[in-house]
């Protein structure tokens, strides 16, 4: 369905391998201590902290795992300075690729994203170069058994949705940014917890590929950018 690929890399954690759990744990709580470092510790008051919480409860990290991070926090315990940073390129395709990360160190962090594109035959352009290609925006989505669609659509439009969608038994719910928070909260109260709800990068016009080689390349591109320990996030224009 167009327009869906940017929840690869939601579904990649989904059905990630026991074998990577250990990395999506690191990376999930990551989010969460870099979450509480920009706000208050109550993720009542912090709406980057619920939605981190939010994704690792969606991703069974367990709850004594999650509470420790946040003391850690608290107690001025936790040394770690990491900054968020996106890069942007191209694949061998010509597909727009949005990678963001958390680092500890940029150079690094740079490095091993360009050597991927290189890599997979793409290119690292500078910070921009693709990003009007996607429309920033909040997207919060849910099991289809929570409700119907007309129902969620409904509602959701009342609280100023600017699109909800049904794909792979599930409702994708989209706003702009600034109601991103508020539409979440309100969700939440009339359905229960969501099983993600974050900031994304959507393709405003996705691009078609129709050669294997292409695809196979433009997937394994995006698998070996996500093996990356300080990548959290991938998006691309590519239509499923």
């Amino acid at each position: 369905m167009a327009g869906h690929s940017q929840f690869a890399n939601i579904k990649h954690r989904k059905n990630a391998q026991d074998s990577k759990r250990a990395k999506l744990f690191t990376k999930l709580l990551r989010e969460i201590t870099v979450a509480t470092k920009t706000g208050q510790a109550d993720p009542e008051f912090n709406p980057r902290l619920r939605s981190a919480i939010i994704e690792a409860k969606s991703n069974n990290l367990p709850k004594d795992r999650i509470d420790a991070a946040i003391k850690k926090v608290v107690s001025g315990a936790d040394s770690s300075n990491y900054v968020n940073i996106r890069y942007e390129g191209y694949s061998s395709s010509g597909i727009a690729v949005i990678v963001e990360a958390l680092t500890d160190n940029k150079n690094r962090t740079a490095g091993e994203v360009r050597s991927i594109f290189s890599k997979y035959g793409g290119s690292m352009g500078e910070t921009g170069s693709v990003n009007f290609l996607f429309s920033h925006c909040g997207l919060i989505f849910f099991d289809q058994s929570i409700t119907s669609y007309d129902a969620l659509f409904e509602f959701a439009i009342e609280c100023n949705a600017i699109d909800v969608t049904n794909y792979d038994n599930c409702y994708y719910v989209f706003s702009a940014v600034d109601d991103f928070s508020s539409l979440r909260d309100k969700l939440i109260l009339e359905y229960g917890d969501p099983l993600s709800s974050k900031l994304i990068w959507r393709p405003k016009d996705p691009v078609r590929l129709n050669d294997d080689d292409k695809i196979n390349n433009l997937l394994n591109l995006v698998d070996s950018l996500q093996d990356l320990d300080d990548v959290t996030n991938i998006y691309t224009n590519f239509e499923e």
